[in-house]
């Protein structure tokens, strides 16, 4: 197999040698062929080095050609270094190269695979509770079915579904993406306000201190979805009654930035570092068991993609302030 690719490789240069052999005999005969030894001479010695040429260049090439005549077994039969030309030690470390980037796509694919299929497990898991409560209410006589906790497992059940379709969207983001300006107070406040009935629950207020006119350029969506993550966290997390949620805003020449701060329970010094990483949900995520680690997660995922800085800074027993810097 190796020598017939050779052949089929090389057949060009060969006929082009016989060419070569005809031009010098054409040559000969319009002198006369005064000199025949000379002519057949001439086209010995052509025809000899160019066959000298080509078996040297055999010898050299011949593992390679030999090893790419047979279809590999595995990656390592296909990696095998034996290359003896500056050509074939190009080629293996172009195909070395390329199986690298190959492993580093395969593994970002499994990586993200096994991130959503753990993702929907535990979201599953965790949307069990609103819909066996919700269960619980049917089956209440009609007279007394208490909506406002029918109203409650609805919206959680709706946080959960927005939850999922960002995580989803998140890996087509600039395909999903529009950047614009947009109006920083409108965004918080329409943000509150679908959150209202978490913060009459929970009796937490939350105060508002933006600027009319303070625009950031951003994606209003996704700008949304992260501040409804910081917004039900510290909510979620303030376990004491008339406690507030502040959102406000410190801008200077070249810098606007957003801080939402709460009065809650905080973050433990051991877990303020990791709160971002997926699945994370430290000591305070156990003690609500709603938590599905991601959240914090997906808004560092945006803010990066968008070109924010997101820092998060606690202290256990006084708050946590979560900042976005545009």
């Amino acid at each position: 197999m190796g020598l017939k690719l050779f052949v089929k490789e090389n057949i060009s240069f060969i006929l082009f040698e016989l060419i070569v052999v005809l031009f010098i005999l054409s040559l000969y005969w319009l002198d006369g062929f005064r000199n025949l030894d000379t002519a057949i001479y001439s086209v010995i010695i052509s025809l000899l080095l160019t066959f000298s040429y080509l078996a040297i260049r055999y010898v050299f090439r011949k593992n390679f050609l030999e090893r790419i005549s047979n279809m590999p077994n595995s990656m390592d039969d296909a990696l095998q270094k034996n290359a003896k030309t500056p050509e074939h030690l190009q080629t293996e470390a172009y195909f070395q190269e390329l199986y690298r980037l190959y492993q580093n796509e395969v593994q970002n694919l499994y990586a993200t695979q096994n991130r959503q299929e753990k993702f929907l497990n535990q979201w599953i898991h965790q949307m069990k509770t609103p819909i066996s409560v919700l269960e619980l209410l049917l089956q209440e006589e009609e007279n007394n079915l208490d909506k406002t906790s029918l109203q409650e497992e609805v919206d959680r059940l709706k946080r959960g579904m927005e939850m999922v379709l960002m995580n989803a969207r998140l890996e087509k983001f600039e395909e999903d993406m529009q950047i614009e300006q947009v109006n920083l107070k409108g965004v918080v406040t329409a943000t509150i306000n679908d959150n209202k009935r978490l913060f009459i629950t929970k009796h937490v207020f939350p105060v508002i201190d933006i600027d009319e006119d303070i625009t950031v350029t951003t994606d209003s969506k996704w700008l949304k979805f992260m501040l409804n993550q910081f917004i039900t966290n510290a909510v979620k997390y303030t376990f004491e009654q008339n406690k507030k949620v502040k959102i406000f805003v410190k801008k200077n020449d070249s810098n606007v930035t957003l801080y939402v701060q709460d009065e809650g329970i905080g973050i433990p010094k051991s877990d303020l570092s990791r709160v971002t990483n997926p699945f994370f949900t430290g000591e305070n995520g156990r003690k609500t068991g709603e938590s599905t680690g991601m959240g914090l997660y997906l808004a560092k995922e945006i803010c990066e993609k968008l070109g924010h800085e997101l820092k998060i800074e606690s202290e256990v027993g006084k708050g946590t302030i979560i900042s976005v810097n545009f």
